[in-house]
Order: structure tokens, then sequence, then C-alpha cells
């Protein structure tokens, strides 16, 4: 064994490029890295609360916003939660071509079967989601949110929501178990939920910054309160709001607020 490990320095010593980066440990045989980064790595599970993620397809201009869903992941993973991730199975409003931004014709698709791909297989369906066995949900934005989710992007106000989505978001609030949206999903919330605070960003779209400024009306008249803030915590209803890619604005200013979104969200599960 001696001789394997004076193998191993000499050949590491000599290998152009190998020298490890400072702070970087070199792995000895036949024990554990000094190190207390692999802790970062390890696979034993952590106590968390348990968090429910509601997608609604896969590509922001028909299903989930990918970025605002990867993102509340990130954070999800980060805060210890333990993240079950669930879509509902209907079959998509449409199918967009996202480069052409326009509908495919004659294509079809399934919410399910889609957010499966960002779930990377590891998909549950909405109806099968219950308050009783989680302690917070979250629905990412994207258009699939008022096409799949319900009928917003077609109907505005006089919109339907998708029974299982209505269903889950009465079933937690009931409870008392906090829920987080983002982007245009809150609008499910001011739907369902009478009276909720929530907010999409800013009222007016100040040259662009704010294409969709004008969903806060809406809001509005469905009896919601809208807030003019970056992230809003309706404590009495425990619903956390955050404006995401309903702001035209830098990645990770998007990433940053979703993770206030989180953070909350995860302090008001109280575990």
């Amino acid at each position: 064994m001696a001789a394997l490990r004076a193998l191993a320095a000499s050949r590491l010593a000599v290998t152009p490029g190998f020298a490890p980066r400072p702070g970087l440990w070199l792995l000895p045989f036949g024990g554990p890295a000094p190190s207390s980064r692999a802790a970062l790595h390890a696979s034993a599970p952590r106590p968390g609360p348990r968090v429910a993620v509601v997608l609604s397809g896969c590509g922001v201009y028909d299903g989930t916003e990918l970025h605002e869903a990867s993102s509340i992941l990130v954070h999800l993973s980060r805060g210890g939660a333990e993240v079950q991730i669930f879509a509902p199975d209907v079959p998509q409003m449409h199918v967009i071509d996202h480069i052409k931004g326009q509908p495919s014709e004659g294509e079809t698709r399934n919410v399910l079967t889609e957010s499966a791909r960002i779930a990377r297989g590891k998909i549950t369906n909405l109806a099968k989601l219950t308050a009783v066995n989680h302690d917070a949900a979250i629905f990412p934005g994207g258009f699939g949110a008022a096409k799949n989710l319900s009928t917003f992007a077609v109907d505005g106000g006089t919109c339907k929501v998708n029974r299982d989505v209505e269903r889950v978001l009465k079933e937690f609030h009931q409870a008392r178990k906090p829920i987080g949206l983002c982007c245009i999903a809150p609008v499910l919330a001011a739907k369902v939920l009478r009276g909720v605070e929530v907010t999409v960003g800013h009222e007016q779209e100040e040259g662009g910054k704010w294409p969709h400024a004008g969903t806060a009306e809406v809001i509005k008249a469905l009896g919601a309160k809208h807030c003019v803030v970056d992230a809003h915590v309706d404590q009495k209803n425990k619903v956390v709001t955050t404006p995401a890619f309903m702001c035209d604005t830098a990645l990770h200013h998007i990433h940053d607020g979703i993770g206030a979104m989180v953070q909350k969200v995860l302090e008001l599960a109280g575990r």
C-alpha cells in the first residue's frame, strides 16, 4: 500500500495542470477526505419541511418557466426541504413553437408528461396531492399557469381554475399551510382565495420593464389586494408571492427574488 501511495504522489506531482486548487484536499488511500466540504455531497436524508411544487408543463410560452422552476428547486434544496413535484394529467391548451412564438398546428402535449422533463421523471399526478402529507406548496410561473392550470390567458378575470389546482389551494389555505407563487401564478390565488394579498410587480409598464403590468388591475377586480413590491408576504393567509419574470430584468435578480419567496415559505412552514 505504501508503494501505491508513493506512485500516486509521484504521478500527481508531474502531471501538468493537476496541481490542487487552494482549499482542495487530495483523497488519501484508505481514508476519508479531511475537508469538511465533503459534507456538501453527503447523501444522508435531512429532516425538513415537505414541499409540493406544482408545474404546468415545460416551456415559458405554454408551460412552466424553466428558470423559475429550477430556481425554486435550488433554493428548496439549499433550505433542506423534502420536495415532491406534481402536475395535472391534462392536455395543454396548445403547443407553442418557442423559436417562432406561434402555435404548432396539429400538435398536442400532456401537462404531466411535459412537466416530467423538469422533474427528471420523478413526478406525481396532481390529483394525488393533499395538504395532509405536505407542509407547503409552491407554484412557479410561466404561461402554463394561465393556460393549463387555469383559463386566465383567454378569459382573464372570468377564468376557471383547474379543479385540482383549486382544491389544493383551498386545502393548504384551510390547513394554515403556506403557499408560494411567482410570476403570473399569483392570479390563481387571487381567483380562488378571496381577499388574498399578492404581488405581480408594478402596475405601470415603465417603458417595457413591466410588460404584464395590466395583470395587477385584473387581480384587484377579483377582490384581491395587489401590492407593488418585489416580494410580498400575506401573513394572514400565509401566501408568499414574487414577480419573477413579470419583470424584464437580469436572471440573477429573478433568482434572488424567488430565493426570498422560498425562504419565507419555509419559515412559515415552521419546520
